[in-house]
C-alpha cells in the first residue's frame, strides 16, 4: 500500500495538502509550489507550475495537472463548488480566503499527513541511521579538536564544512555552539564570543542524508570544571539513561519525559530543564510525536525521536546530551554511539 492509499484510507472528505514537506512525502515531488488533492476512494491529483510541471508528469500514482505561478488562485477556480478537507496548522490566512472566495469549501483536518509521517518506513529509518552516523563521525573529530582561542561561530563552521565533506546534504539545521554562560541558552546562535578554558561548550548539530534529518548533542570540556558544572554534567547524563531506557511502544511522551525529569528534579535542578525530553526527527528536524510534560501521543514501533535533557545554570553554563532512537518492538535502537562520557578538550 503506498501512501496515498493508507492517507486516503483514513479520510472522510478529499483532503487538499499544500505543505511542501506534506507533498514531498506522498509524491516524492520536492517543489515550492505544489499541491496535492486525495481522495477518500484513492484517487490523486498533483499540481504545480511550468518549474516542476515535467517532474510532476513522472510520479506514480497521481494525475499531474501544471497550473499557472499563482496556484492557489488557480486552485479556486479549478475546485470550485467542492468541499474540501485542508491542513488546519499550515495553510495560510490569505490562501484560505481565496479558495473561499472562489467557491471551496474548506473544513479543517489536523495532522492527517503527519501522523503517517511520524512512523518511519524502513528506508526511511536507514536514512536517518546513516545521517546520525555522520554525526557520529563529526562529534567523534571534535573530541580531537582543540576549542579554546576559537569562537563558536568558527566552530559551528567547521562542523557544517565536515558535514558536507563527508557526504552530507548539508546540515539539518543551524548549527548550535554555546561556550560558557552562552550554554544557558538552550538555542544560542553562535557568535564571536572566544572560547575560554574551564567551561562548558554545548555543540548541537545534525546532518541531512537523502532528505531526512539527524540531530545529536555533546557537552565538552575546556579544562577543568567548577563542581556545579561537574554535577549538571552527571545528573544530566544520567537523565538522559534514564530517557532511554523509558522509551518503547505505549509509552506516552509525558511518561517518557517523567522519566528523565524525575532524575534531575531529584538533583534540585528540575527548574532548570525548561523544555521538553524530546520529538519526532525525519524530512523535519522537529515533527511528531513528543516527548514532553503533558504530551499524550503514544510511542510506536517505528517512530524516530530525540532523547535530549538539559541544565541550564543562568550565568554559568550549560549541558545538553542528545541521542537519537529509533523505537522498535521491545525498546529502541539507539542511532547515535558517540561516547557520552564528558570528553575534555583543549
Amino acid at each position: 500500500m503506498t501512501r496515498l492509499d493508507r492517507l486516503a484510507a483514513g479520510l472522510d472528505e478529499p483532503l487538499l495538502v499544500t505543505r511542501g514537506v506534506n507533498v514531498r512525502y506522498l509524491t516524492g515531488l520536492t517543489s515550492s509550489n505544489a499541491a496535492v488533492l486525495v481522495e477518500p476512494a484513492g484517487d490523486a491529483t498533483l499540481y504545480t507550475d511550468f518549474r516542476y510541471a515535467e517532474a510532476a508528469s513522472s510520479v506514480p500514482d497521481v494525475t499531474a495537472v501544471e497550473t499557472g505561478r499563482y496556484l492557489v488562485q488557480e486552485l479556486a477556480v479549478l475546485l470550485a463548488g467542492r468541499r474540501l478537507a485542508f491542513e488546519a496548522e499550515h495553510l495560510s490566512f490569505a490562501d484560505h480566503a481565496r479558495l473561499v472566495a472562489g467557491g471551496v469549501e474548506l473544513v479543517p483536518a489536523h495532522g492527517a499527513v503527519e501522523r503517517l509521517r511520524a512512523v518511519k518506513e524502513p528506508a526511511e529509518a536507514d536514512a536517518v541511521r546513516r545521517a546520525a552516523a555522520l554525526s557520529d563521525a563529526v562529534f567523534a573529530e571534535l573530541a580531537g579538536e582543540r576549542f579554546t582561542g576559537r569562537s563558536e561561530r568558527e566552530l559551528a563552521w567547521h562542523v557544517e564544512r565536515r558535514f558536507r565533506e563527508l557526504g552530507a546534504e548539508g546540515a539539518s539545521f543551524g548549527t548550535v555552539v554555546g561556550s560558557g554562560p552562552n550554554g544557558a541558552r538552550p538555542h544560542v546562535e553562535p557568535g564571536e564570543r572566544t572560547i575560554g578554558a574551564g567551561e562548558l561548550v554545548v555543540v548541537d548539530a545534525g546532518a541531512v542524508v537523502d532528505g531526512y534529518c539527524s540531530g545529536c548533542t555533546r557537552t565538552f570540556a575546556t579544562g577543568p570544571l567548577p563542581s556545579d558544572l561537574a554535577e549538571a554534567y552527571a545528573v544530566c547524563l544520567e537523565a538522559e539513561l534514564a530517557g532511554l531506557a523509558a522509551v518503547r511502544p505505549g509509552v506516552t511522551g509525558a511518561e517518557a519525559d517523567a522519566a528523565a525529569r524525575a532524575v534531575i528534579e531529584a538533583a534540585g535542578l528540575g527548574e532548570r530543564f525548561g523544555h521538553g525530553l524530546g520529538h519526532g526527527v525525519g524530512l523535519e528536524v522537529h515533527e511528531a510525536p513528543t516527548l514532553r510534560p503533558g504530551a499524550e501521543n503514544v510511542l510506536e514501533t517505528g517512530n524516530v525521536v530525540t532523547v535530549e535533557p538539559g541544565i541550564y545554570l543562568p550565568g554559568r553554563g550549560g549541558v545538553r546530551i542528545e541521542d537519537l532512537v529509533l523505537v522498535t518492538a521491545d525498546g529502541c535502537e539507539q542511532l547515535n554511539g558517540v561516547t557520552k562520557e564528558l570528553t575534555v578538550v583543549g
